[in-house]
């Protein structure tokens, strides 16, 4: 009898919140199609019958509140790499997060087939300093498997009060790479997610990630490069390789801070026309037409891919580096009861020139390969095509070349490279690598490339 009540009002209760939804308002085309109703109630059911048995026969008792959040976020999950369930801890991490404020290692990870992958570290962080790369593979958390953990879990995992150690097992290079262990210190990760340095008569501007501090840091930046580098100023170099991505707002105010006001910085598109939108830059130009080159990798996305389409599109700036990650969905939180929310993708987003860059991502002006540095391979970078459950490119499926733009590249000789491990640490000689840091091939050609702008622009004016 239980039982049977628990059916009945898990049953009603859905129907209930099914029957003040869109899907079964007035007018709606499922309402006239009542076969499709029927069907939906049928697998309701069978959500319940399932539900019950799992109740009563599981090997140990589960709390139905368990089982519930895991149906969810096993059907937010399943509808691509980027939509998920967070639990009330979950969802006021985010929050933290996006203040650009939280603790644990400062790691952007997405999972696939069972495996923690790194999209990114974060600069000057534990992650960082231990020398985790982005493709790194994690396979066990304090020596127990992450394919004991979703994704949230892990992440859970990894986080915890600052000062306590964490092992981690890493692979790089794939599967087949060695495995090593890492052992963090957990840590108040405070992004600072603005840096910048003046290159000679350059200013060099890292965005490290895109949160509420991410504007105010770059104005900040601005204008410090206006007061150290002077009248010498001739131009910008923004890095935003492994930036994995963050606020849409932030993005669209720091593309708009390189464009005129009102032009497009973004366009929105999802499936109810009436949302879509376009986003557009405020403010005006603060490089005064000085020239800019954008640095971009394969860990550059999703709001970093925002602001290098705007401003390649609106031939701002020029792109250097290699192709990037290829995220072009917006996801939405959405609260919900009990203190958690969802994560919904609930649109593409495309550049002013109408281009959508999900699953192919943002093709560089000039491909410039970071330079063959050590031993260990990491091929030609993870993209958003390569996950489990990526969502399609609308495009691609009315351009044959489309296709081929998708495909993932074979290794080549000039595929990029990092330092092994023991070798992050240490140079080949044991001294510090702090003082020996590696050549950053990529920015030197986005130094040259402003400095050979400004040169021709000088003698053209002459």
């Amino acid at each position: 009898m239980p039982n049977n009540l628990f059916r009945l009002v898990a049953v009603l209760t859905v129907s209930a919140a099914l029957a003040t939804s869109p899907l079964f308002a007035k007018n709606s085309p499922v309402e006239k199609n009542s076969e499709s109703s029927s069907d939906t109630f049928k697998q309701l059911t069978l959500f319940s019958d399932v539900l019950e048995r799992v109740r009563a026969d599981y090997v140990d008792q589960v709390s139905d509140g368990k089982l519930i959040e895991s149906a969810l976020n096993g059907m937010l999950s399943s509808l691509d790499p980027h939509s998920s369930y967070l639990d009330k801890k979950a969802f006021q991490d985010m929050q933290t997060q996006t203040h650009g404020e939280f603790g644990g290692l400062g790691i952007e990870v997405t999972m696939e087939n069972g495996i923690v992958k790194v999209v990114s570290p974060i600069d000057d962080t534990p992650a960082a300093k231990a020398g985790i790369q982005p493709n790194d593979l994690i396979t066990h958390i304090n020596s127990k498997p992450v394919t004991d953990y979703t994704l949230n879990e892990a992440v859970d995992h990894m986080r915890g009060t600052p000062g306590t150690k964490i092992v981690l097992t890493v692979r790089r290079g794939g599967l087949s790479g060695t495995p090593f262990d890492v052992t963090l210190t957990r840590a108040v990760i405070r992004v600072q997610s603005v840096k910048w340095e003046p290159k000679g008569d350059v200013a060099y501007i890292r965005i490290g990630a895109f949160n509420e501090q991410t504007q105010p840091g770059l104005n900040k930046a601005l204008e410090e490069a206006d007061k150290k580098i002077g009248s010498k100023l001739i131009g910008y170099v923004i890095d935003l390789r492994n930036n994995p991505g963050g606020l849409l707002d932030e993005a669209v105010s720091v593309a708009g801070t390189f464009l005129d006001s009102e032009k497009e910085v973004v366009s929105t598109r999802g499936r109810h026309k009436e949302e879509n939108q376009a986003l557009k830059a405020k403010g005006g130009d603060r490089a005064k037409g000085k020239p800019i080159a954008v640095l971009i990798n394969s860990g550059s996305a999703s709001a970093s891919e925002i602001v290098a389409g705007a401003l390649q599109d609106h031939k701002r700036a020029i792109l250097v580096g290699t192709k990037s990650f290829g995220k072009g969905s917006v996801q939405t939180i959405i609260p919900v009861s009990g203190g958690g929310a969802m994560r919904l993708t609930t649109a593409r987003y495309y550049t002013p020139l109408g281009r959508s860059i999900q699953a192919l991502g943002i093709e560089p002006d000039i491909v410039v390969q970071q330079a063959k540095l050590e031993k260990i391979t990491m091929g030609p970078g993870v993209h958003e095509a390569d996950l489990k459950g990526a969502l399609q490119n609308e495009s691609a499926k009315e351009n044959k070349d489309s296709d081929k733009a998708s495909e993932k590249p074979e290794a080549s000789e000039d595929e990029e490279t990092v330092p092994s491990h023991e070798e992050n640490k240490k140079g080949k000689d044991g001294k510090d690598a702090k003082k020996e840091l590696p050549f950053d091939y990529q920015l030197a050609r986005a130094l040259d490339l402003i400095r050979g702008i400004h040169l021709y622009q000088v003698r053209a004016s002459k």
